[in-house]
């Protein structure tokens, strides 16, 4: 594979992004695929001093200011991982990119959406991923796994409201770009989506 795929997968919390992400990677692996695996915000040295910001409980932090910061992270991991691994024919599958900034700061938070476009402009010439998984599912269902497994971060401490704004943000923006994304319906078994995403990506990229 001379050129690389760029795969992104994207959700509320707890629609199951991390498990189907390595679930895919190891599979497409076994396949002697060259395969990198990664995540925002953190999967740099950088990164995780960001994210430790971004998702601490106890920091209150202005939503521009949070812009920022996710902005600060993918710079370098953009430029540090994924696109050095796909200029050598890796598929990069990456668990989260801009679209969850669109979501939860300008959906959710209420950042201009237009804001975020122009920096994703300026910082990389709208630089986009080739498919996007978006894994859909009720935001009660998607916070309550997430309770199961104690999983608490700043955002999993926001209110329902905030995080229906977020999943009505991402299902906006499958609504613009079709194309681009692939939604499923995330309360199926995970055998099920598995099997579902692995049959989309293999069809679309002729794998």
């Amino acid at each position: 594979m001379d050129k690389g795929i760029f795969i992104t997968f994207e959700g509320i919390e707890g629609s199951g992004k991390t498990t189907q992400i390595k679930l895919l990677g190891e599979r497409l692996k076994k396949q002697g695929l060259k395969v990198l695996t990664t995540y925002e915000p953190g999967d740099t040295d950088v990164g995780q001093k960001i994210r430790n910001i971004l998702l601490e409980p106890e920091i209150n932090i202005n939503p521009l200011c949070e812009l920022i910061l996710y902005f600060a992270d993918r710079v370098q991991h953009v430029n540090e991982k994924i696109k050095p691994y796909l200029e050598t024919g890796f598929i990069v599958i990456c668990d989260r990119f801009t679209d969850s900034t669109v979501a939860y700061q300008g959906y959710a938070r209420g950042v201009s959406i237009d804001i975020i476009k122009e920096l994703n402009r300026i910082l990389f010439n709208e630089f986009k991923p080739d498919l996007t998984i978006l894994l859909d599912l009720p935001v009660i269902i998607g916070l309550k796994r997430n309770q199961q497994i104690n999983k608490t971060d700043r955002f999993e401490l926001e209110d329902l409201a905030f995080h229906d704004r977020v999943r009505e943000g991402y299902l906006k923006l499958a609504e613009i770009e079709p194309e681009r994304f692939f939604i499923l319906d995330a309360t199926k078994s995970q055998i099920e989506l598995a099997e579902e995403i692995y049959k989309t990506i293999k069809l679309r990229f002729h794998l």
